[in-house]
This record gives C-alpha cells, structure tokens and sequence, in this order.
C-alpha cells in the first residue's frame, strides 16, 4: 500500500517541479511536501493504515536537505542577481568567470611562505627515495651479472709439481676444460729449440711458451674441433689427436694435421718450485 502511494505521488510531483524548473522557480521541501499531503489525502481512505502512510511520506519528503541551498533571508548562500535559486541561475547565466565560496574557510595564495619549507622537506624527500630505488636496482642488477662464490672457487688451480716425473705428462681440470702439465726431459727441450719456427703454421718459439723450461702447461683441446689429443703420442713427440690425425710437438705446436693453431697456453704461475696456480 505505501509503495503504491509513494510511486502514485512521485508520478503526479513530476510535471510540476519540471514546470517550476522551466520557469525559473524553486520548490522547497515545505512546499513538495503540501504538494503530497493534498494529494495523499484525496486518495486515502480514513482509516489509521491510510493516516499512516500520509504521515510517513510527509516525514519522507520534509527529510531531504533541498533548504540548504535556498536564498533568502535566513539562508546561507547569497542571493542571485536574478532572483532563481543558484543552480538554476548558473545554468541559465553561463559564464568564465567562475568564483569561489571562501566563506567558511581560509584561503591561501600559492606559493604561501609558511608552507615552503614543509613543500621543500616533501620533495627533497620524495627525490632522496626515488635516488635510493634506482641506486638498488642498478646495484641488484650488476651484481646479477657477477660470478658466483663457487664459480669463483673454481677460477683458479693449485697442482703439486713434487710427484710429476721426468717425461710424464698429468691431466688436471680448470674450468671445466682438461689441462696437460709435462714435466720435460732434456731431450723434449732439445727438440723444442731446434725447430725452424718459420716452417710452422702456427709460428711461435718455445721460449714464449714456457716460464720453466723444465715445465709445459697447455689446455688439452685439439684447436680443431675441440677434441682431446693423447699425450706421449704422434710424429713429434708430443700430442696426437686420433679424430682427423693432428700431430702436437713437445711444446705443444701444430706440426701436421688440420688443426689451425698451437695448443693454448693458460695463464699460471709459479708458487714455489713445487707448486703452480693455474688461472
């Protein structure tokens, strides 16, 4: 009953507040709810369920807050030039030159000398952040790029020389890569030195080779397709690689066969006399 009632007064209400609106005037809560009130009373009955539906739409419509923005003696908002309610007026009178209400607060101008060293601390603030963020991020990132402890462990070789004899020749692992360490006879620095270095493909003296004429460190991968030549072996002497027949001398030159290039030389040094680091 009262949700038929509500609908059947809002339908009648309508065309008036749109009449009103076009017209330039304004209808207060006072009036939309006399507006109900007679309207609900010559559709009710008078028994008390009626009576009570009057009363609830009439408390209904009185509790909207429309007479805060009237004009007028007792208001709060100034009146317009043109007598209409404020919303109204600026529909009907457009224009750029759009104030505002400052009077139930203080304005400041921008740029307000007491609030400048507040604004200096927030930016210089927010900027020292920003600084730190980006500094992480370039430091996390290069920091990615490094090795690892165990990467770094596995850098650098320590052998002992003291239980390599005379004409034998080790094989240690250096980074993933086999290592030949020959302790040379006189006979194998013998051969070394009388080598024509202008025949060679590859020419270097063994000299440049060696830090220890006694001692030949060399990567054990064949400079041709990578494979693992056998030592004490070959034509000279030195190394012979079984895939495709290249033949190594006693300073780990190319002397026949399709490799390009000299066995590779490592970086190492001496520790003591009976110890070498490799890498």
């Amino acid at each position: 009953m009262s949700s038929q009632l509500l609908r059947r007064s809002a339908q009648s209400l309508l065309p008036r507040v749109s009449r009103s609106v076009a017209q330039g005037e304004f209808l207060s809560t006072a009036s939309i709810a006399d507006i109900l009130s007679s309207q609900t009373d010559e559709r009710t009955d008078s028994h008390a369920p009626g009576r009570k539906d009057v009363r609830m739409v009439s408390h209904m419509t009185r509790s909207f807050a429309s007479d805060a923005i009237t004009t007028g003696p007792g208001s709060n908002i100034a009146p317009t030039p043109s007598g209409l309610s404020p919303t109204v007026h600026a529909i009907k009178n457009p224009t750029p030159n759009i104030g505002y209400d400052d009077s139930n607060h203080d304005r400041f101008a921008p740029g307000d000398a007491s609030k400048r060293a507040f604004t200096y601390a927030v930016l210089t603030g927010g900027r020292f952040i920003y600084a730190s963020a980006i500094r992480l991020a370039v430091l996390k990132f290069i920091l990615s790029m490094t090795a690892s402890q165990d990467v770094l462990a596995l850098a650098n070789l320590e052998v002992e020389l003291g239980n390599i004899q005379k004409g034998q020749t080790v094989t240690v692992k250096w980074r993933g890569k086999p290592v030949f360490i020959r302790h040379r006879t006189a006979e194998d620095i013998k051969l070394a030195d009388e080598v024509d270095v202008g025949s060679l493909r590859d020419p270097e003296v063994d000299d440049v080779r060696v830090k220890d004429k006694d001692w030949l460190i060399v990567v054990g991968v064949c400079t041709h397709l990578g494979c693992v030549p056998l030592p004490n072996a070959g034509d000279y002497h030195g190394w012979f690689c079984p895939c495709h027949g290249s033949h190594y001398d006693t300073s780990g030159r190319i002397r026949k066969g399709p490799a390009p290039y000299n066995l590779e030389v490592p970086s190492y040094s001496f520790m003591d006399d009976d110890k070498v680091l490799i890498g």
